[in-house]
């Protein structure tokens, strides 16, 4: 038996590409693994941000105190309300995934609600194009998108270059070692 676990079978996000498609935000309910707690001195304020900029949807909330947003599943965000905000975003960041396709359209929304709140976007070295974006809570969120896999281009190298290489459904590789 192997160790080995392909895990983008539990994974929501879909195989880069032209066409991938985003899915549906997750209405269900779930032991999380991760989320993030945001704190806001406007709560009204911050969901509105997030919701038509970002995307989110409001899973549930409990008035005047916090708010459970998510856009896909394990993509989970608690607003909880707070005296005061930080003045300056943090240098850390916490990221979400989406698809090319979403990009433009979150990018648009995110600068109609707050001219300045976008920076990019930018390519990476590790094959995605990514967006940050500076929330009213003053969070530093990465939007990132996986570009289509090209065994050719500079990115498959510099993936290579660590011991990445793609799976076998993408061209031809093996990540065993690597699970």
């Amino acid at each position: 038996m192997s160790d080995y676990y392909n895990a983008f079978e539990i994974s929501p996000v879909p195989t880069p590409g032209p066409d991938a498609t985003p899915p549906e935000p997750f209405r269900g309910i779930y032991g999380m693994p991760a989320f993030v707690t945001i704190p806001t001195s406007d709560l009204a304020a911050s969901v509105d941000f997030w919701t038509r900029g970002l995307g989110f949807i409001n899973l549930f909330s409990i008035p005047g105190r916090l708010v459970h947003l998510r856009r896909w599943a394990f993509q989970d965000v608690l607003l909880v309300t707070a005296e005061s905000v930080p003045a300056q975003p943090p240098a850390m960041s916490f990221s979400f995934a989406c698809v090319l396709s979403q990009l433009d359209s979150l990018v648009e929304a995110c600068r109609t609600l707050r001219p300045n709140s976008v920076d990019g976007p930018r390519d990476t070295p590790w094959n995605t194009r990514d967006v940050e974006v500076i929330t009213p809570e003053n969070a530093r969120i990465i939007i990132t998108a996986a570009k289509p896999f090209d065994p050719a281009s500079q990115e498959a190298r510099n993936l290579a270059a660590i011991g990445i290489t793609p799976p076998d459904h993408l061209g031809h590789g093996d990540n065993e070692e690597h699970a």
